[in-house]
């Protein structure tokens, strides 16, 4: 756990490639017990898929660009300043159907969930078409049911 917080200026945070979409961890599990945070600059085509978690709650802020950002049965496309909460339970989906990129700020509670970005970037690291069941093997590991698969762009 962080003794003293934890402060990182641009370009300081680690992170992971989801091929086109960067994922970079600002905080996780070993910083400390209310969450992880993380900073997703996601590709033109990326989409999370469908899916729902029964014990993580989840919270986006777009910064740049545009997101189609779907919690329940409401959709929404938003520019900076959108916020999205999810909480335990409800199917949701993220997705960058615009041509350009879009960041966004997401937290996830409890904290933990930069392991399945991690395992995820492995599947996605080898080359051809995703591989879907793999894709939803790491998923069903880390809280989360597939309803749709996941499309790195």
């Amino acid at each position: 756990m962080a003794s003293e917080g934890i402060i990182r200026q641009s370009g300081e945070a680690n992170g992971v490639w989801l091929r086109g979409t960067q994922v970079l961890f600002l905080s996780g599990a070993e910083d400390g017990e209310g969450g992880s945070a993380f900073e997703m600059r996601a590709a033109p085509g990326f989409d999370t898929g469908a899916h729902r978690h029964s014990s993580i709650e989840e919270y986006f802020y777009v910064v740049d660009g545009e997101i189609e950002a779907r919690a329940g049965e409401r959709t929404v496309v938003g520019g900076p300043g959108t916020f999205v909460f999810v909480p335990k339970g409800v199917a949701h989906s993220i997705a960058n159907r615009s041509p350009a990129p879009a960041t966004f700020i997401f937290f996830t509670s409890p904290p933990g969930h930069e392991r399945y970005f991690q395992d995820l970037a492995e599947v996605l690291a080898v080359d051809g078409p995703p591989d879907a069941d793999a894709i939803a093997a790491v998923r069903a590991r880390y809280d989360t049911e597939q309803i749709s698969t996941l499309r790195a762009g």
